[in-house]
C-alpha cells in the first residue's frame, strides 16, 4: 500500500502556491492520461503530496478543478490564434487561424471539451469564447478590406468560420477512430473558402 507523500503544513501565504501546484500537476495528468475520467482526485492529490480533502480547500469539486486547467490552457489557444493573425495577408491569416484551432483542440483535447464541448461548461468565463469570437471577426473584416473575401457581415462570416473549425474539432475529438483524412482540417476550410473568398481577388 502506497502512502500519499508528507508535506509540510503550508505558511500563512502559500495558499496561492499550493492552488498553483495543484492546477500544474492536473494539467500534466490530463496531458499524460488523455481523459478527465482518468485523472481522480486521489491521484492529484499524491501528484502535489497533500491529502485528498487539501484539494477541496481550493476548488469546490473535480469539475471546477478541471475547468480551472482548462482556462489555463486556453492561453495557449490566445497564442496560437495571435501568431497565426500575423500573416502578411489577412485572407492567409484565416486559413492559418483556422488550422491553429483545430490543431490546439487535437494537442489539448480534454481542454477543449470542456471549455467548448461541456453541457456544463456555464461554468466557463463566457469572455473565452468572446476572445476567440472577436479574433475571427478582427481578421474576417480585414479580408473584406483587402478584397480577398466577397462584402458581407463581418461577425455573420466570423460565425460560420468558427462554427465550421469548431466541427472539425469536434469531430475529430469525439471520433479519433475513423479514418479522418490527415489534412481533413486544410480540405474542409478550402471547401468554405470557395463560398466565402473572392476568387478573383487572391487565392490563399
Amino acid at each position: 500500500m502506497t502512502s500519499t507523500p508528507s508535506r509540510r503544513r503550508a505558511r500563512r501565504g502559500d495558499g496561492d502556491r499550493l492552488r498553483e501546484e495543484i492546477l500544474e500537476k492536473t494539467s500534466a495528468l490530463l496531458l499524460e492520461r488523455g481523459k478527465e475520467d482518468a485523472v481522480s482526485i486521489d491521484a492529484i492529490a499524491k501528484a502535489v503530496g497533500v491529502s485528498p480533502p487539501s484539494i477541496y480547500l481550493h476548488f469546490a469539486d473535480k469539475h471546477e478543478l478541471m475547468v480551472e486547467v482548462s482556462k489555463g490552457a486556453f492561453g495557449g489557444l490566445r497564442e496560437r490564434l495571435e501568431a497565426a493573425a500575423t500573416r502578411e495577408r489577412p485572407s492567409q491569416a484565416l486559413y492559418a487561424m483556422g488550422e491553429a484551432y483545430v490543431q490546439f483542440g487535437l494537442d489539448r483535447p480534454e481542454a477543449y471539451r470542456i471549455l467548448f464541448m461541456q453541457p456544463r461548461r456555464r461554468q466557463v468565463d463566457p469572455s473565452y469564447t468572446s476572445l476567440v469570437f472577436e479574433g475571427f471577426v478582427s481578421v474576417v473584416r480585414a479580408s473584406i478590406e483587402e478584397g480577398a473575401l466577397q462584402p458581407g457581415d463581418p461577425r455573420d462570416i466570423a460565425i460560420a468560420l468558427w462554427t465550421s473549425v469548431h466541427g472539425i474539432t469536434s469531430l475529430l475529438i469525439a471520433d479519433p477512430d475513423f479514418a479522418w483524412p490527415s489534412d481533413m482540417a486544410r480540405k474542409v476550410l478550402e471547401q468554405l473558402g470557395r463560398g466565402v473568398f473572392n476568387r478573383s481577388r487572391t487565392n490563399p
